[in-house]
């Protein structure tokens, strides 16, 4: 493919997604990009049916989305047209890219990622990988062997890609997270609660925790009795039974989703997560004291390396997620009253931050296909 030789304006193509985790990063790195090229091109391209199709529009940015899914571990019958799918993926792709003809492709991860790495570095296009974890992905692996640039959040990430094309960036941090202003008081206010009590935020996720959820609807008048608020994302998996449980009590917030994150870890003093590399990040930057419940099924386990990493540097706390219905509200009602067990976790985690990863990223690029 022909690409025009010195174009003032730079076209860019970021692909990837399926959860929160890849996308609001690649958000945070089309938006370093445009602010230091504004007349850059962006296109995303996403799987029709991901949360990315809503969320990225919303952030401004056009997205193409692929007849793509990924591999059911929980059903093999529903495996059966994969194959097709990625077929016609592969043909979507390279009509993109004809008609697009970026100067880059950026991928996050997520079902569309791969497709349009590959096909971009068989036509001899520029292919930047972002990995977030510690511990990489198949898919990313096998695409690092080509590519111009792997970012990465760590050291020691040469045992999967080759060690001369790896830069340690971190993860990005959407701006609105890192550079927050927001007074408490306004935050808390904005959730209809009591800003003269500790409130707890809750998070699974984009698409929801089952453990975490059950936990919190199993023992939710703990909340009330230990005099503590509670600001609860669901997530959109069976959201409408634990809404019902919460939404009744003048101490509880809950809805499926949050729009404005930033708000609400501005209003939290103790924060309940998943593992996610970008949740980590979120938290380091939002310097909150954290108990992690890492999903236990993610690939490699590699949630619970990251909550683990953070629990060896006294930085967070951790429930398995077999053990959270027991565990983890008395685990948070302890850590609530130990006011300088908070302190230490704040203080700790608030070291790992890393607040410019998506400039870095930008730079790179940038530089590389100017």
């Amino acid at each position: 493919m022909e690409r025009p030789k010195n174009r003032m304006n730079k076209r860019i193509i970021i692909a990837g997604g399926g959860t929160g985790g890849h996308i609001f990063p690649a958000i945070a790195i089309a938006n370093a990009i445009k602010q230091l090229q504004p007349g850059t091109e962006i296109l995303f391209i996403g799987a029709k049916g991901k949360m990315e199709m809503e969320k990225v529009p919303q952030a401004g940015y056009n997205i193409e989305g692929l007849d793509i899914a990924g591999f059911n571990r929980s059903s093999l019958i529903k495996n059966i047209g994969l194959p097709y799918k990625l077929a016609r993926s592969f043909f979507q792709v390279r009509a993109i890219i004809q008609r697009f003809k970026p100067d880059a492709v950026i991928g996050v991860g997520g079902y569309s990622s791969f497709p349009v790495l590959k096909m971009a570095q068989a036509q001899g296009i520029p292919t930047f990988i972002h990995e977030s974890n510690a511990f990489a992905g198949r898919s990313n692996i096998m695409l690092g062997k080509k590519a111009t640039r792997v970012f990465v959040v760590g050291e020691g990430m040469e045992k999967f890609f080759p060690a001369e094309r790896l830069l340690v960036t971190g993860n990005p941090v959407r701006k609105s997270i890192a550079v927050s202003n927001i007074l408490k008081s306004d935050a808390i206010k904005s959730f209809g609660l009591d800003e003269n009590k500790k409130t707890i935020l809750a998070v699974g996720g984009s698409l929801g925790a089952r453990s975490i959820n059950e936990a919190i609807a199993t023992h939710i008048e703990e909340f009330e009795r230990n005099n503590l608020q509670l600001i609860w994302q669901t997530g959109k998996s069976t959201a409408a039974e634990y809404i019902a449980r919460g939404k009744d009590k003048s101490n509880i917030w809950v809805s499926d989703f949050i729009t404005e994150m930033e708000k609400a870890y501005a209003a939290a003093d103790i924060v309940i997560s998943r593992a996610g590399a970008m949740a980590v990040a979120e938290l380091c930057v939002a310097k909150k004291p954290s108990v992690f419940v890492p999903f236990p099924f993610a690939a490699e386990d590699h949630q619970t390396l990251n909550a683990q990493h953070l629990v060896n540097r006294q930085a967070a706390l951790m429930v398995k997620d077999n053990e959270a219905k027991d565990k983890l509200v008395a685990t948070v009602m302890a850590l609530a009253i130990n006011e300088q067990l908070q302190t230490e976790l704040k203080i700790n985690i608030s070291s790992l931050a890393i607040t410019n990863a998506d400039e870095v990223i930008a730079k790179e690029i940038l530089k590389t296909i100017s």
